[in-house]
């Protein structure tokens, strides 16, 4: 029987069919023979069989009924058409109207009888086009569902008023039927002309005119060089449309429905493009009520409570599809996310298009940084071909190597350890000079300033894709609220009404004040999530240092242990190093991926209003933490390791037996280098292999196996030409930049920070890149859905967390130079204690003498090796000699390295720091040709406005000038009065060719 209140929803047996145009039935129609209904309960039955002008007319032939089903399209039954038969899968099944956007949900139905439906892939459609009454309402035949359990029924209640307040906004849907005992159910959901010129407007975007013009290069220098550098790049440029001729714009304005004589519409249905269309429908969504879901705001809500699995606009067809039929996924494809164009451009304006304008800077704030890495990588290889030229003229290092010299030094540990010659750590004091030579230090100043000059050319960059996207002046989106935001501000609504009702009776004096605060969160109700990050990302860094503390005491109590056995006793330095940075790898890496679900665990607890709120404080708690969690090993051996060791006779022990580990002779710069490249290169390859190839692979291998393995019936045909929304369903979902940014802003990191240490860093960092840009666009291109396109003017805090990791090199460079390399020392020598000018001699000076017979008992070499009975052994220090008044204290030479280093840290960061600013000022953040088209652009769309005002009035007035017996045409909409020759109607569809005006 018929129920009041229930909406009846076409029900179409059979598989996925073609419908042509003449099986659309149009209002006022019934259905055909062999049709059948689907009863389904619906929100709210008055405000659905009014939400049509036609809901109340009769069907010729059909009983009067209740309720009036919303229906569009019908198949026809007795017609067979073959899914392959579709002209598009980016469409409705009637082959006209576009799909542009997708909600998928999962259900879960029981007690439905094997008598009713097929298991095929049916089809409902429902929209809120034409109407019609259903003739069978209240039939025996009617399908009659399952009990639901009450989880199920109410997300479905949920559902079905969402969808209903979709169809009141104007969207047209399109969805599966429920045939199956469960499954999965898309709803398709098109945006009529309009629905997109509303929206359009609201959002103010911004659309291309009918006013063309060029865009001229000043000065006929820059002009010719232009030209040799397009002929010298053309085979490094991507064969897509839009780099064809960048030389000519539109003039873009905001759409308005009352100037649609401004724009160039030739095509309602391809004026929006696919991205634009996704994203007003979007906006929609986010915007949609649901009563029932106790939520303000929709889709984000509906899909954090579980009524709806996923929302996303559809990929633009197959990428490796077979046939000639070319779109912008499968060029992105074929030009952009294959390994084998990594020697290309990227087409940047053809990703923003498909993309949006966030991605699209995301590639090419990423393209520039890999360019610039490219010269970076030259100086680099330069610096460290220059240590390998001189490498034979280095003084300290032969000296070292000279076993004449016969420096024998303090033993490294004690009692199993013998004295030994310094000649023997020759190989480790040359492998030093090939990074700590006179070269490193330009090419620190040189790293500075490269950074400088890297944010400036990006912001350069980043206006003038803002004057070509159109991007120069548009206003913040209003951001709607988190589902988690509102779901906190009701709870305390509700804590102050159950307050209000108690001390209702109590004073009414702060009841205005308090009135605001009802409906936001205070820094009061946010002070219990403050503290728990704070108290969190405090004990994240403690662990974090507990960590690297313990990696040190293992490089102590193995180099201990070691030590005993005389057969691992030479290789104990190597061997030591090289398990400690590895186990400093691996511990990194996992850390990494939990200080990540971390950080996002601490923001939503923090429960910001907006998205990009949310976004922000993930991105810096996350940075800080991922930070700390990989520079922490590298800040220990660049700046403490071998500062807290002590001397011979006095030394710092961290347990009993255990001292504290010295740097290698010749100095700790070479052992922090390969902490740096093995940290550094290590990242870049697990992650990169492991992480971003491999784990989606598992995870969608995992996902087909688990739709496979689910109970249910299947369609073989379906499953043999799958719809584009099915394969769109099993691909990855977006998940946002930030992994993104975030693995680029720590090497960023690496390749500025320690880079005097380091100078092949940006070799590694180039190299790394031209695969990181391929395999990013290779997964946004084929392994995710397509993300929803957003409009952004910037990067966003990315380009202040770049800014600060730029002037913080300047400081750790400056201290790695003067604290961790001989540099200063050699200086110091050279100029104030050599005799000649020269550096004979410093290898002697920069070690302290101890006599050996005031070293602890117990602490004496067990079985020396040496022939002779030491009486002094040496050791890296600047102390006065066992013979002087105050033995083993600080000597002159101590403080004055000392001043000269505190001095050269200074210079060198206020040198640096004010070539940066000379840079920046040298450089202007927006180009002069972009300054002057923007001022030019505005003056040329004043002219254009006007020209077209006037024109629009002039075809106003002539026909009522012609003849007065045609006074009735002059009063219809300037859309539809005739145009002269030569000129198309204002506003049509039909508009002539663009105007071209040079500039």
């Amino acid at each position: 029987m018929a129920t009041p209140g229930l909406r009846d929803i076409t029900l179409l047996s059979g598989s996925p069919r073609r419908l042509s145009p003449r099986m659309v039935v149009r209002g006022g129609q019934g259905p055909k023979h062999g049709q059948q209904y689907l009863k389904v309960p619906g929100p709210r039955a008055q405000g659905l069989q009014g939400s049509s002008p036609r809901a109340s007319s009769q069907p010729p032939g059909g009983g009067s009924s209740p309720n009036s089903s919303v229906i569009n399209n019908y198949l026809d039954a007795s017609e067979q058409v073959s899914s392959e038969a579709r002209l598009s899968r980016m469409h409705f099944h009637d082959n006209q109207r576009k799909v542009d956007y997708v909600l998928a949900y999962h259900y879960r139905k029981r007690g439905v009888h094997p008598g009713h439906g097929s298991p095929g892939h049916s089809l409902a459609i429902v929209s809120n086009g034409e109407t019609g009454k259903d003739p069978h309402a209240g039939a025996p035949s009617d399908i009659e569902l399952g009990p639901l359990d009450g989880l199920e029924d109410q997300r479905k209640e949920q559902r079905e008023e969402f969808e209903h307040n979709l169809m009141e906004a104007g969207l047209e849907l399109e969805k599966d039927l429920e045939s199956k005992s469960q499954g999965s159910v898309f709803v398709r959901i098109h945006a009529p002309w309009q629905v997109l010129a509303r929206e359009a407007e609201f959002l103010k975007i911004k659309v291309p005119t009918k006013k063309m013009y060029e865009i001229k290069s000043e000065g006929s220098i820059a002009k010719t060089f232009n030209k040799i550098l397009q002929k010298l790049s053309s085979p490094l440029k991507p064969r897509v449309p839009e780099h064809s001729n960048s030389r000519m714009k539109n003039l873009s304005y905001p759409f308005s429905r009352e100037k649609m004589y401004l724009y160039n519409i030739q095509d309602k249905d391809t004026f929006f493009d696919n991205a634009t269309r996704s994203r007003i429908v979007h906006e929609i969504l986010k915007r949609t009520t649901c009563s029932r879901a106790n939520n303000s705001m929709g889709i984000n809500s509906l899909i954090a409570n579980n009524v709806y699995e996923a929302a996303y606009p559809l990929h633009d067809g197959e990428y490796d599809g077979a046939g000639d039929d070319m779109n912008d996924r499968k060029l992105l494809y074929q030009e952009w996310a294959r390994y084998g164009v990594f020697y290309k451009f990227q087409p940047i304006d053809l990703i923003r298009k498909y993309f949006g304008e966030k991605i699209g800077l995301y590639f090419a704030w990423l393209g520039l940084y890999t360019s610039f890495l490219i010269p970076s990588s030259i100086i680099g290889v330069i610096v460290f071909l220059y240590g390998c030229a001189t490498i034979e003229e280095d003084i300290p290092s032969k000296e070292m190597c000279d076993q004449q010299n016969a420096f024998t030094m303090c033993p490294l540990c004690d009692k199993s350890c013998d004295y030994w010659n310094l000649s023997s750590a020759c190989g480790t004091a040359r492998a030093s000079h090939l990074f700590d030579n006179p070269a490193t230090v330009f090419f620190s100043i040189f790293m500075a300033l490269w950074a400088t000059m890297f944010l400036e050319n990006w912001k350069r960059l980043q206006m003038r894709l803002g004057y070509f996207w159109d991007l120069t002046g548009i206003e913040e989106e209003e951001e709607h609220s988190r589902p988690e935001y509102e779901t906190k501000v009701r709870e305390k609504m509700l804590k102050e009404s159950d307050k209000s009702v108690v001390q209702k009776l109590g004073t009414h004096s702060t009841e205005s004040e308090d009135e605001d605060d009802e409906d936001k969160l205070t820094w009061k109700d946010r002070f219990p999530g403050y503290l728990m990050n704070f108290a969190s990302i405090l004990f994240m860094i403690a662990l974090t240092f507990s960590i690297v503390f313990g990696v040190i005491v293992y490089r102590i109590t193995t180099a201990a242990a070691l030590s005993l056995n005389k057969a691992t006793r030479s290789n104990v330095r190597v061997t030591v190093t090289a398990t400690a940075v590895i186990i400093n790898l691996v511990v990194i890496l996992i850390l990494d991926e939990i200080y990540g679900a971390v950080a996002k665990w601490l923001t939503k607890i923090e429960v910001p209003k907006t998205e990009q709120t949310f976004e922000e404080r993930l991105i810096l708690k996350a940075f800080l933490l991922k930070f700390v969690n990989a520079y922490s090993p590298i800040f220990y051996v660049a700046f403490f390791k071998g500062r807290f060791v002590g001397r011979p006779g006095s030394y710092v022990y961290v347990f009993d037996g255990y001292r504290m580990e010295e740097c290698a002779p010749g100095g700790c710069l070479m052992e922090l280098c390969i902490q740096l490249s093995i940290i550094m290169l290590g990242k870049q390859l697990i992650q990169n292999n492991i992480f971003e190839i491999g784990v989606p692979k598992l995870k969608k291998l995992f996902r087909k196996l688990k739709d496979e393995t689910e109970p249910g019936e299947t369609d073989s045909t379906h499953s043999k030409h799958p719809e584009q929304w099915d394969l769109d369903y099993s691909l990855e979902p977006y998940t946002g930049l930030t992994p993104e940014y975030m693995e680029m802003i720590i090497q960023f990191g690496f390749v500025t920070l320690f880079v005097a240490s380091f100078p092949l860093a940006p070799v590694f960092a180039l190299l790394n890149n031209v695969i990181e840009v391929r395999l990013d666009a290779k997964k946004f291109v084929t392994e995710l859905r397509r993300p929803d396109a957003v409009r952004t003017k910037d990067i966003g805090i990315w380009f202040d967390i770049l800014s600060g990791i730029g002037k913080f090199s300047v400081i750790i460079n400056a201290f790695v130079i003067a604290v961790t390399s001989d540099f200063i020392p050699r200086l110091v020598y050279q100029y104030a204690y050599s005799h000649n000018g020269t550096l004979h001699g410093f290898v002697n000076h920069t070690l302290s003498f101890f006599n050996t017979s005031q070293l602890k008992e117990g602490t004496q070499p067990e079985n020396s090796q040496f022939d002779l009975e030491v009486q002094f052994c040496r050791f890296k220090d600047y102390r006065e000699p066992p013979w002087a008044p105050n033995p083993y204290e600080f000597s002159k030479q101590y403080w004055s390295v000392l001043s000269a280093r505190l001095a050269f840290v200074i210079i060198f960061q206020n040198l640096v720091m004010f070539l940066s600013v000379l840079v920046d000022w040298m450089i202007p953040d927006i180009p002069t040709d972009i300054s002057d088209q923007i001022k030019r652009e505005k003056s040329l769309f004043v002219d254009f406005f006007l020209k077209e005002e006037h024109e629009k009035l002039r075809l106003m007035e002539e026909p009522a000038r012609r003849s007065p017996g045609t006074g009735r045409r002059s009063r219809r909409s300037p859309a539809a009065s005739p145009a002269p020759s030569g000129r198309s109607q204002p506003g049509s569809s039909m508009s002539s060719g663009s105007h071209q005006t040079n500039v």
